[in-house]
């Protein structure tokens, strides 16, 4: 038996080109429907996972699956923005505890969340290294997003500008990195965290400059009317909170106007859910509330009817493919006739020519398969990250 396998193995190297294109053919025919499913797999465990564990969200009306993906997993495209005074009303309410969320702005790809210290105590997220923000202008950072750009507490992370060509918009924000969260296999690992105040001041709607009392700022001064100073274009302002400056940054309106992408509501009991669902279900109310493992598993369930047409095709070319397979050894069989002739005078059984062409035809599919788990494997093990990425962006 040897000998035969020792023939296949070599007609196989010497044919490497054949042999290369039948066993990549194979393996993406055995390695496409059963990458997908542990891709598909993947997904419906995390973003269930993700969705079953955050009771209620709210936000302005417009595509529910646009405010969910935004609220619990910080990506996809930004839905109708909401006053910071709806968390309020909610809170006021003493049905639920609110916990907002401003997500718009980005540092170097990576999501800005702005909120507050509830989050991390509903979220069950830990400071692992430095410590927890505790003014403005502080952030925390998820594990991935630290181990990815290399980020150590003290280190400072600059907040992208929202439009380039926007000269009227505001400077990005020099934050301080004050920690770095502990991993949790979850889209808090893939974000930067800060007060939701913080990403005001990222949007302009505070601001802290020098002051124009002082007698050398004198220069900054446009008009002194009473004890109401007008400030010039060349006023100073900070896009930096440090312990110096903080006492000069101020807020312009009401901090209840202000604006937040949504509402994380978790009520005392399912009682108390029912009856803050029940505030939000009048015609003219300019909010929706959601249970988010509702949406999601509406989203999952279009994409299990997407994934088995997806499957029914690619067996549907699984065959085509394998009968092209069978086409290529038949007249690779009919071109080595005289090779056949000349191994039967040799001495060469039928029965050893046969198992010869059976070697082949073995070791072809054999490697294609693990080819094929190889790929699966990998798959399987970076799934989570790449969904991660897909859902961010």
């Amino acid at each position: 038996m040897r000998d035969v396998l020792y023939l296949a193995w070599r007609y196989l190297a010497y044919h490497r080109s054949k042999t290369a294109v039948l066993v990549l053919s194979i393996a993406l025919i055995l390695y496409v429907p059963t990458g997908l499913r542990v891709l598909m797999r993947q997904a419906r465990q995390e973003l269930t996972a993700r969705a079953s564990s955050t009771p209620l969200v709210i936000g302005a009306r417009g595509s529910p699956l646009e405010l969910v993906l935004k609220a619990l997993y910080a990506g996809g495209q930004n839905p109708p923005l909401l006053r910071y005074a709806e968390a309020e009303r909610v809170a006021r309410t003493g049905l639920a505890q609110a916990i907002p969320l401003y997500i718009r702005y980005h540092a170097q790809g990576d999501p800005i969340v702005g909120t507050t210290l509830d989050y991390f105590a509903f979220r069950g997220l830990r400071i692992e290294e430095g410590r927890q923000m505790t003014r403005l202008g502080d952030c925390v950072a998820g594990a991935e997003v630290a181990r990815r750009r290399g980020l150590r507490p003290q280190d400072a992370i600059l907040s992208s500008a929202e439009n380039l060509f926007d000269v009227a918009g505001a400077y990005p924000l020099k934050m301080r990195l004050t920690g770095i969260l502990a991993p949790t296999g979850t889209p808090d690992d893939r974000v930067i965290f800060a007060d939701v105040k913080t990403t005001w001041v990222i949007e302009g709607l505070a601001h802290g400059h020098e002051d124009l009392g002082r007698p050398e700022a004198a220069r900054g001064v446009l008009e002194r009317q009473g004890g109401k100073v007008t400030g010039n274009a060349s006023v100073i302002e900070y896009n930096e909170v440090t312990d110096d400056n903080i006492g000069s940054f101020h807020f312009h309106g009401d901090p209840a106007a202000y604006p937040i992408t949504a509402v994380i509501a978790v009520p005392r009991d399912e009682k108390a859910a029912t009856l803050l669902m029940g505030r939000y279900q009048s015609a003219g109310e300019p909010h929706q509330i959601l249970r988010p493992l509702e949406v999601i598993e509406e989203l999952l369930e279009t994409v299990l009817t997407v994934e088995n047409f997806v499957v029914a095709a690619l067996v549907l070319v699984g065959a085509t493919t394998l009968a092209t397979a069978a086409l290529v050894f038949l007249l690779s069989l009919r071109l080595r006739r005289r090779e056949m002739e000349t191994l039967v005078r040799l001495g060469a059984s039928r029965r050893r020519i046969g198992a010869l062409m059976a070697s082949e035809i073995a070791a072809v599919i054999g490697t294609a398969a693990l080819l094929a788990g190889g790929l699966t494997w990998a798959t399987a093990a970076a799934g989570g990250d790449l969904l991660g990425r897909l859902v961010l962006h």
